[in-house]
Parts: C-alpha cells; sequence; structure tokens
C-alpha cells in the first residue's frame, strides 16, 4: 500500500501540483497497480523467453515507390494560413 507521503515525493519529482482529492486518487490508483504487479511477479515464467512485445508480428515492408504529387497550388488551398508560397505555422521553439 503506498502511502500519502510517497504520492507527493513522486509528484514532486514530476513538478505536479495536486490537490488532497488527487493525492487520494493516485494513492488507491498506484496501490492498486503494485498489487496487480505482485500477482504478475508470482507468475511462473520459467521457459517463457523473454520477448520485446507479446505478438510475433514483424514489420511488413513495402517498396518504396516515386509517385506524383499534388501541385503546391492545391496543398496551399487546403492550408489555413500561408506566407510567400509556404505553409505557416504556429511558433513551436521560443527564440533564444
Amino acid at each position: 500500500m503506498i502511502d500519502r507521503e510517497t504520492v507527493l515525493h513522486i509528484a514532486q519529482l514530476a513538478r505536479l501540483g495536486l490537490s488532497d482529492e488527487e493525492v487520494e486518487l493516485f494513492r488507491q490508483q498506484l496501490s492498486s497497480i503494485l498489487e496487480h504487479m505482485a500477482i504478475l511477479r508470482e507468475a511462473d515464467v520459467s521457459g517463457v523467453s523473454p520477448l520485446a512485445h507479446a505478438s510475433r508480428l514483424t514489420n511488413v515492408m513495402r517498396e518504396d515507390e516515386p509517385a506524383p504529387s499534388y501541385p503546391p497550388q492545391v496543398l496551399l488551398a487546403n492550408a489555413p494560413d500561408q506566407e510567400e508560397q509556404c505553409l505557416k505555422v504556429n511558433a513551436v521553439l521560443e527564440e533564444s
């Protein structure tokens, strides 16, 4: 069972501000997750080889074949904003 102080410590590490209700909710949820993990830890997995994922599927690739593209006018017509034949988007990085 996870205590309140552990939840607050995890929240501090994640730089999260939690209300008292959220602390209690996360305490219950984390405790439940750890209980499930304890059950899984008891499972007999001897003879089972480690896997990167449960599915045995592998990536199915296709040949990269060149194909004609749309004219720039068609692409720009669908853009919400444009400037000098370029798509204009909001800045995602701050200027330094």
